[in-house]
């Protein structure tokens, strides 16, 4: 889970899906829903994955369904509003990544 569903999670979702297909049922989505960042599904794509067909969803989607790990990938700025997920999981962790998409258009130094 991330704050909008469309870089981090979009991405995790199917690198797991990519790298463990046959251990895992990976799903992703967000406190609120946008479309998914064309940069993410570039990225994605020199990898040789493709998540062009992938869809923004919001965590309410899965209320109902029981997890073994739910991962939040939120950032430590201001702006990063993580979501909870009130739903059952046996375990939950947190990865601070920054969102790639709130660096867009912004100078390196």
């Amino acid at each position: 889970m991330c704050t909008t569903n469309s870089c981090r999670s979009q991405m995790a979702e199917d690198l797991v899906r990519h790298f463990y297909r046959d251990i895992s049922n990976p799903f992703s989505a967000g406190a609120k829903t946008v479309s998914v960042h064309p940069l993410a599904v570039k990225v994605m794509a020199e990898i040789g994955i493709d998540i062009s067909k992938q869809k923004s969803k919001s965590i309410k989607e899965f209320f109902s369904l029981e997890f073994d790990y739910v991962i939040t990938l939120c950032g430590e700025n201001a702006e990063d509003i993580c979501p909870v997920f009130p739903g059952k999981a046996k375990q939950r962790l947190n990865w601070d990544f920054l969102d790639p998409a709130a660096d867009l258009g912004k100078k390196k130094r």
